[in-house]
């Protein structure tokens, strides 16, 4: 063997576009070895609740992903090696195999992903082997940032209008071209879901605000159908809460939390299309919403674990959270007899998708009204989401719970106040909850109330066809 050897370790990056540690292999080495290893762990169940850490949505999408890398690979003359186990053990092992000379990745923040890179540093520094970590998941790079991250402000807008007037987002890096790959390496299959613990292929739901299919391509193809053939961009922020359809918001996050789509990649098409068609408000806030992602990441790598304890980041010892499975069970099912927080919940476990409005307010219902543990919340979206992002999602429940950078105090969310602002006519509740399809829109969000002739009439009996309200809903209306 002569030459530089590198393993470039694929994680949450699987795209070949403005992928720095990737670009930078091929720039350093003779050859590389494109690897990504799933982890078993990543499929464990949470020891109360029974339910998968990665669910069914989220491994299908991942393995798409897998399978669209594994071809865009394979177009370059290459292939993607796939290993199920311990990334450390797997990637030491081919490391000292291979003869490499280095392994680059992408650089996490939070405990399970850190400690695999300690892991993973201390088997090949006695082999001197070097790991070379890059910074690729946000749109500014945390060494842009105008403050160090243990002086990170605790107010988004604050962390906002800092970065704004003071950093610059990085050019983005091309597909690299000319990749001379390591030949003679077992490829390994993708797993299928069976192999790892699904009984079925997920079946989503035909009505289904999209069909998500996981990969880099799937994603640009997105990008260009919502900003370039749809002009959705132009109405974003008009739309952005809504519930029903698939062009309300821009859908990009499942490809975002995998890395299939650069958040860079993004902005710079937001600024040609602010070139080519349109700079106002809707654009802008498209970058807005990327900069809020960026902060629950930059939050994640300031408070570490505390992220993920009930006391969450500002370390609230004084809240008590109850621990009712049986209730926390129906928040789950849709079975709560509030039909705003039952559609989402619905829409939720039959597709692997809830609209950012939605969220908020089963999060809060779930935290406000029922008391319940706000991780068994978190650890149920971790579950089911398809586009779950661990920085994003345990950041925005500790904001929900109240245990988190809230400037505002005790945020609460009147669900009938919400219900009738973003569902006025009741169309997405009636999409998810055929059952109340009769119920005039002035009752819709109210049906607890009907009377026995009104039940009747709307073919509803409320308590056999639709459950009955498991809290009062008459609080949420202003006397």
């Amino acid at each position: 063997m002569s030459g530089k050897r590198i393993i470039y370790w694929f994680r949450n990056d699987l795209r070949l576009h403005d992928n720095e540690g990737l670009s930078r292999a091929v720039e350093d080495a003779d050859e590389i070895l494109p690897v990504f290893v799933i982890d078993p762990r990543w499929f464990r169940r949470h020891p109360v609740l029974g339910f998968q850490k990665t669910g069914i949505y989220r491994a299908t999408f991942l393995l798409e992903s897998l399978t669209d890398l594994r071809q865009s690979l394979r177009n370059q003359g290459g292939e993607l090696i796939v290993r199920i186990g311990n990334p450390a053990t797997i990637l030491s092992e081919l490391a000292t195999e291979m003869n490499a000379d280095a392994v680059y990745a992408s650089k996490e923040v939070t405990q399970e992903e850190t400690d695999q890179e300690s892991m993973l540093s201390k088997r090949l520094k006695p082999i001197n082997i070097d790991l070379e970590l890059f910074w690729m998941s946000t749109l500014y790079h945390v060494r842009d940032l105008p403050f160090s991250v243990v002086k990170l402000p605790d107010v988004f807008t604050t962390f906002r209008k800092q970065v704004e007037d003071r950093s610059t987002v990085r050019e983005t890096w091309p597909v690299p071209e000319g990749i001379r790959f390591i030949s003679g390496i077992e490829a390994g299959e993708i797993p299928t879901l069976t192999a790892l613990g699904f009984e079925e292929a997920a079946a989503i739901d035909a009505r289904a605000a999209i069909q998500f299919k996981g990969g880099e391509t799937a994603a640009l193809a997105r990008l260009k159908h919502y900003f370039w053939d749809s002009d959705a961009l132009n109405v974003y922020k008009e739309t952005r809460n809504g519930l029903l359809g698939a062009d309300f918001s821009s859908k990009f996050s499942a490809w975002l939390s995998l890395g299939c789509l650069s958040p860079r990649w993004v902005y710079d098409e937001v600024c040609r299309y602010e070139d080519e068609r349109v700079r106002n408000d809707s654009t802008y806030w498209l970058t807005f919403e990327l900069i809020w992602r960026d902060y629950f990441r930059f939050v994640a790598l300031k408070y570490g674990t505390r992220l993920f304890k009930p006391a969450g980041i500002k370390y609230e010892m004084h809240k008590k959270w109850r621990q009712d499975k049986a209730l926390f069970m129906k928040w789950v099912n849709g079975e709560t007899g509030i039909p705003l927080i039952d559609a989402n919940m619905r829409e939720l476990k039959l597709t692997g998708f809830m609209s950012n409005r939605g969220r908020q307010n089963v999060g809060s219902f779930l935290v406000k009204d029922l008391g319940i543990d706000w991780t068994w919340g978190a650890a149920y979206f971790e579950s089911m989401l398809t586009d779950y992002d661990v920085c994003s999602n345990w950041g925005n429940w500790n904001y929900v719970a109240g245990v988190g950078n809230d400037p505002r105090e005790d945020r609460y969310f009147n669900i009938y106040s919400q219900a009738t602002r973003y569902d006025e006519q009741g169309d997405y509740v009636k999409h998810w909850l055929p059952e109340l399809k009769r119920v005039p829109a002035k009752q819709i969000h109210m049906v607890a109330n009907l009377n026995a002739r009104e039940q009747e009439t709307f073919g509803v009996m409320i308590g056999r066809d639709y459950p009955s309200p498991i809290i009062n809903p008459n609080k949420w209306i202003k006397k």
